[in-house]
């Protein structure tokens, strides 16, 4: 039996048993992981999602969080500038062994679902509770500012008019 799934932005073609390098997950080393994003599943009687399969899933064990090879980017600007850059990346892998394919089910195995690690700082929950410590510490400030403000606005607007007069005076 054999499946597709797609994460990160790219789709891989699995079996049971075999070992993946797919982009950055939020996940541990040795933690069971399931992929929700299955495209199809094949066997004796393939099944085609439009476009997820409902139900389906894949299971996999992280193995461990790595680096793929690096990547060197030469950029030379031609003619009479004599400017040159090199540019070198590697991108964040995670390597993760399939161990399982779920055509049916996959919503009451209690598996954590794979999460790209960007994904993970963004998601709902984590979403409202930096919004909701970031609100609170507005709040007490904008209080104190009105309260502070009120004052001070009755204070100026004498001194601001006694500097005028004596201006105007002067200039006569």
């Amino acid at each position: 039996m054999f499946a597709v799934l797609k994460t990160g932005g790219k789709q891989y073609r699995v079996e049971a048993g075999q070992v993946l390098r797919v982009e950055l997950l939020a996940a541990e080393a040795g933690e069971t992981i399931q992929f929700n994003d299955v495209l199809m599943v094949g066997g004796e009687s393939p099944v085609v999602g439009a476009p997820l399969v409902e139900g389906a899933a894949v299971q996999a064990t992280v193995i461990d969080q790595i680096k793929g090879e690096k990547l060197i980017h030469y950029v030379k600007r031609r003619r009479k500038h004599s400017s040159q850059r090199t540019k070198g990346h590697r991108q964040k892998l995670t390597l993760v062994r399939i161990t399982d394919i779920l055509a049916t089910g996959a919503a009451d195995t209690g598996v954590k679902a794979a999460i790209g690690s960007g994904q993970a700082k963004g998601s709902a929950p984590a979403a409202e509770a930096a919004t909701a410590e970031t609100a609170k510490p507005k709040a007490k400030k904008a209080a104190p500012k009105a309260k502070s403000e009120a004052q001070p606005e009755a204070e100026a607007k004498p001194k601001k008019r006694a500097a005028k007069k004596p201006a105007a005076e002067a200039q006569e």
